[in-house]
Formats: structure tokens, sequence, C-alpha cells
């Protein structure tokens, strides 16, 4: 048993589900991120939280960590094309941002046919988002240029929704003007995510972007990007053989879970959720770390430990939560 497996199945009861930090301002729980408002700016401690389908399923060893990790290298490589919100890393876990406005729809930006869209275009209903389809396409097939398939922001155990530019500006969610300035930096973002993947032997299938504006009005980037619980990711030097087969993509993202829920459990959103056994809870840290691998170009080194008191510690070093 290799020594990263022992360190997940050790860090199995030590993972941080949640926190309840007294005094440290306003709290929101999100599906993966508990979040603080102190004045002017966010305390977004990732948890282990892992969820799928509008479901938050259980925890996943060293998740947070990763997740955190990654979304600080991405915003790091992008931030030439959009400032984002962070201000401070005060530990793996967490992020100090400055508070935004946040738009209320999800940009979504594809690059092929898969997942969600695909089943709409089987059904019939893709054209909810308002962008033409050519009849005909196949199952991951790439377009001849990536397209925009926005939604709206549902809460907690409820699904997002699909929406299109024209109800987005007829509904007053966005102005025009906001809409095309967020989906022109959507696109460019995704072409800096896709450029990066690909030097790494990846496919930036599709992803999400979460956009507001800070108190001077300028567009920024908020929540995380171009990680695998915002991003689809697949094996590049595997897509070819695999799409002319007809197979199912090589995949390194949260889809991996999606694929259990489906397959093993029938679970597709509606209903009760399954109960993520210890085997598939290691499987899935295992595939972060590797994710952590290929996109950050470093070995993740997990250390076990109780992620709730190093957290605490750090906060109170940073001033962030009061002693006591």
């Amino acid at each position: 048993m290799s020594k990263t497996k022992d360190a997940v199945e050790a860090q199995l009861e030590l993972t941080l589900k949640e926190t309840n930090f007294a005094g440290m301002g306003e709290l929101y729980r999100g599906k993966v991120r508990d979040v603080y408002r102190q004045g002017d700016r966010l305390i977004m401690v990732t948890t282990d939280r892992v969820s799928a389908f509008d479901h938050v399923l259980g925890t996943i060893p060293f998740k947070g960590q990763i997740l955190n990790a990654m979304a600080l290298d991405a915003f790091q490589a992008t931030q030439d094309i959009l400032p984002n919100h962070v201000l401070d890393v005060p530990d793996p876990n967490v992020v100090v941002a400055k508070v935004c406005r946040a738009y209320p729809v999800e940009l979504i930006v594809r690059g092929y046919i898969t997942g969600s869209l695909w089943r709409d275009y089987m059904a019939g209903t893709a054209g909810a988002y308002g962008v033409p389809l050519p009849s005909g396409l196949k199952r991951d097939q790439a377009f001849d240029a990536p397209i925009l398939t926005p939604t709206t922001k549902a809460a907690i155990g409820t699904h997002d929704e699909p929406i299109s530019a024209r109800q987005i500006v007829a509904q007053g969610l966005l102005t025009k003007e906001q809409l095309a300035q967020a989906s022109e930096a959507a696109f460019a973002l995704y072409a800096r995510g896709r450029e990066k993947a690909a030097s790494r032997g990846l496919i930036l299938v599709d992803t999400k972007y979460e956009l507001g504006e800070d108190a001077d009005g300028n567009l920024t980037v908020i929540d995380e990007i171009h990680t695998p619980d915002s991003s689809r990711y697949w094996m590049a030097d595997e897509y070819e053989a695999r799409f002319e087969a007809g197979e199912a993509q090589a995949m390194l993202d949260k889809e991996n879970l999606r694929g259990w829920l489906i397959e093993r459990h029938g679970f597709s959103g509606h209903g009760a959720p399954p109960h993520l056994d210890d085997e598939i809870r290691v499987t899935l840290a295992r595939r972060y770390m590797e994710a952590y691998r290929l996109m950050v170009g470093a070995e993740f080194v997990p250390e076990v430990g109780d992620v709730s008191a190093r957290l605490a510690a750090n906060l109170k070093k940073a001033g962030l939560l009061a002693e006591g």
C-alpha cells in the first residue's frame, strides 16, 4: 500500500465538513465553502465537502486544500486578463477576498458537446440557451468555436436552470453592456485555461465562471476557476481514439463522481443521494491529487492532521478570529 493511500485513509475521519466560528462575521454556507463576511472582505473557507447534481454528498480527504491551491494557481495565471477577488491566503484552505457584487448568472463556456448539454441536445431541449446547434453532432464532438451556455444561480438543493443571453437582458439580470463584457472575459479566460491545460496533456472541455463587480465597478473573477469542481478535463492523448470509437473519455474531474452516482446508484439529482463509501472517497481524493499534479506541475504532499484545529490556529494568527 502506498504512502499516499495510507495518508488518505488516515485522513478519512479528519476531513473538514463545516466550520462554525463564532464572532468571525456573518456566515453563508455554500455547497463547498463556508464564507464569513467582515465589512468589505470575505473569509472564504474551502471545506472538504463534495457536491454533485446540486447535492452535498459528503467529504473527500484533502479536497479543500487541493481545490484552494488549484484555484489560486489559476487566478495567478489569468490575472492579466481580468482581476480576481483574492486579498490574502492565511491557511491552505482559506482565501480572504474583497466583497464584490456577484452577477446573478453563471457563465459556462463549452468547447465540446458532452455532459448535460449532450443530454439536453438528445432530449431536444438544448435550445433553452439560445445558441443554435447543428444537427448530427456526436457525443464529445468539438465545436468549431467555444459557445456560452449561461445558467441561473440556484439555491442549494435546487437545480441551476438554462437561460439565454436575450432572457438575461430582458429579465434585468444584466445590462446588454455588462453581458457583452462578461462574455468576452469568459471566452478569454477559457482560452487561457485551455492553453495551459494543453501544455499539461489535458483538454479543458468546459468550465463555469462566476463574475461580479468590485466596489469601484470593475469586472472581477470571483469564487474559483479552472478547478476539477468547476471544470471538465479530459486526457488529451486519448481523445481522438476514444471519440472515433464512441467510447467515454478519460476524465480528470468531478465527472468521475457523477458517473459513479449514475452507473452504480441510478442517481442524477432526484430523490435522496446515496452515501459515499470510503472506497469512493479514497479514489476521489487520489484523483484530486492527480489533477493537482497535472495542473499545478507539482506533487501534492498530504499531511495527516486535524484540519479544523490548524485552520482555527491560522485564522487567530492572522487576526481574523478572536482568541478564546
